[in-house]
This record gives C-alpha cells, structure tokens and sequence, in this order.
C-alpha cells in the first residue's frame, strides 16, 4: 500500500538551484548568496535578475533590465479599464489573480521554449503586478491612477502609484528590502502550486494567476496583516505581558512568531530588523509599533528557548501601514515580491519539464450497487 504523508510535509517535489534554506541555522540563499548579503547591498531589481538567470547582472545588463521594466509598466488603457471596474469591495487579491490572467491575453500567443518570448513575459510580468495593484486601489477608492514615473524604481514607483506622492529615500529602501526579502523561498505552497501549473506546459501568466490564488488561503498568505490584527487586539504596551501569559495558558497562537522551516529567527527578519528602527526613529513611533516592541521582548523571554522568535511577517506588516500601504494591500505586495520566484521556478521546470502527477491513497469502498433514482432515499 503507498504511504500517505499528508500535505506532502518533507517530500522533495523537485530538484532546483534558486533558493536554499536552512532551518536550524537561519540560513537563507538565493543563489547561493546569503539573504543579508542581498538585503544589505542589492535591490529588486538586481534579485530578479539573479533569480531569474542565475547570476548577478554586469551593470549594462542590469541598466537594459531596468528600462525594460520600465517600459513594460506601461499597461494598455484597457486593461486598466477593466481593473478599475471591479468591485469596489472586492478583495485586492482577487483583483490581482484577474488582472494578471487578464495581462496574458494582451500578451498574444508566444512560444514558450524561445529565449526571447520568455524573458519578454517575465519583463512584463514583474513590471505589471504592481500597476495592476495600484490600478484596483485607485479604481477603488475614486482617485485616478498616476502615470508610472520612469525615474523611479520598482519600490518607489509602487509607492508613487499608490499614494500619489514620491516617496522618501528610506521609505523606498525599506520596500526595496521587503521585496528583496519575500523574492523566493524554496517550495512553499504557491511557489509549488507555480511548479505544477508550470508542469501542464502553461503560459507564464497562467502559472503567476495560479500561484496568486494559492497565495489567496489563509494558511499561506496574509500573515501580516494578522500580526496588525493582533498588535490592535491587545490594545497597549502595558497590556502585552498579561495578553501573552494569556495565550501561553490557553496554548494560544501568536501571530508573527516562529516559523515553519526555522528553529532560530528568521534571517529575514534579522535584516529587516534594523531598518524598521530607523523608519521609525525617522518618522515617529506609533501605538502598534510600541506594542510591537514590548511583544517581541516577552514572547522571547518565555519562547526564545524553543526557537521561537519573531519571523519576517511581524514586522513587514508594521513597516506597510508605516508607509502608507491598506493592510488588505499587504498581501499583493507580498506577490509583487514573489512574482520573480515564481518566475525563476517556471523558467527552471521548462528545463526538463516532467508533468506532475502524483499518486492517492484511496480511502472508498468498491462494489458499490447503482440504486435507480426512483428507489433513492
């Protein structure tokens, strides 16, 4: 009888060379380059590059990636038409799932085995995800959609489109470093949800719109804007020591703490960590920030001993409402992020591509008779 290993928890799915982690260390590579390294001397930009070809860019490449970009954020009017008459109420995940299948029939029939058609879908893709989410949120709220500033880039322009105002030199750093941070992550559930879409020979907007609606489930995505709930929930400073002795005696989850891959703290947040201080030290505390502090010092009190410490959702959610960004935006921007991994991840399972088709264990029974629909009950 085939052994059922629920979720597939520890099976490897494929073999790839984008991202390593491990877990018990606090290690985390793209390319082979520790994650501190990137977060502390590249941008989004140069990661994508990396991720998607390998290797980091000379700089003429990197220049000519950059202006491809650039122009690819340029978005047919109608597209964005359509974008701005969703629901209003609609969830901007949603909107982003529909928007990036809808960017692929803009796109045209291409053939995915030639170098030049995949690496225009990859431009228009990384370029597009954040337009599309600042065109749902203009729609949204009655404001029209700036046009994207060629001076600016991905971070900054996504700031730029969302609140119609350039953004500081370290507000962009600081999502320049997020998206660094959330770019790639081994197999998680979208991550492989792209890998098995990817697998049917799927157009690269398909995979990305899938991977998207992976991403929609709260056992994967949303995280973040879970961790803001609970800083809210709790209500002060001086409230946390007994809100966390409370969710030790009921066996409670804290949001933002811990990880499933990572026995130490998160590198992730290791690097984001010192940012958030000067974000805030720049631009003043706030009560959720105050809360968020006096969290972290308690849960590492009673938890630092098992493993337990901040992961690199707690504070990325407290950096977006900083910056101005809805919290229901800060899963999209989590894709935005992710979008290049799932690229990466597509561009390598085209290599010696191998349909996924898993086997079941069967739990039905057999034999079963037919019962006419007269004599049903």
């Amino acid at each position: 009888m085939t052994e059922m290993v629920p979720g597939l928890a520890g099976i490897p799915a494929a073999e790839s060379a984008i991202s390593y982690i491990d877990g018990k260390i606090g290690v985390l590579e793209y390319r082979g380059i520790p994650i501190e390294e990137l977060a502390a001397k590249s941008n989004f930009e140069e990661v994508s590059w990396l991720l998607l070809h390998g290797s980091l860019p000379t700089s003429e490449e990197l220049e000519n990636f950059r202006y491809r970009l650039r122009e690819a954020r340029k978005l047919p009017a109608s597209l964005l038409d359509s974008i701005a008459s969703f629901p209003a109420d609609g969830h901007p995940m949603g909107a982003l799932q529909a928007g990036l299948a809808a960017l692929g029939l803009h796109g045209g029939q291409a053939a995915w085995q030639e170098s030049g058609d995949v690496d225009e879908a990859c431009i228009r893709l990384i370029a597009a995800t954040p337009v599309l989410v600042a065109a749902f949120h203009a729609g949204r709220t009655g404001r029209a959609l700036p046009e994207p500033a060629d001076d600016l880039d991905t971070a900054a322009n996504f700031l730029w489109m969302m609140t119609g105002e350039r953004p500081d030199e370290l507000a962009t750093k600081i999502l320049d470093v997020c998206l660094v941070l959330h770019a790639d992550h081994t197999m998680n559930a979208s991550t492989f949800t792209a890998r098995v879409i990817a697998s049917t020979e799927a157009d690269p907007y398909t995979v990305c719109s899938g991977a998207i609606g992976s991403l929609t489930g709260p056992l994967h995505g949303g995280a973040n804007e879970r961790v803001l709930s609970a800083l809210e929930e709790i209500g002060g400073a001086d409230k946390v020591e007994a809100w966390v002795a409370n969710r030790l005696a009921t066996k409670g989850k804290i949001m933002g703490f811990g990880h499933r891959v990572y026995s130490v703290k998160d590198p992730r947040a290791i690097a984001l960590q010192e940012l958030v201080r000067a974000l805030f030290d720049k631009l003043g505390t706030t009560p959720v920030y105050s809360i968020a502090t006096r969290l972290e010092e308690e849960v590492t009190l009673h938890l630092g001993h098992k493993g337990i410490y901040p992961n690199v959702d707690f504070f990325s959610g407290i950096v977006y409402q900083k910056l101005g960004i809805p919290t229901d935006v800060f899963t999209p921007v989590f894709a935005i992020a992710r979008i290049s991994g799932w690229l990466a991840h597509w561009r390598e399972q085209m290599q010696d591509n191998k349909l996924f088709r898993p086997a079941q264990v069967y739990s039905g029974g057999h034999g079963s008779e037919y019962v006419p629909i007269d004599k049903r009950r």
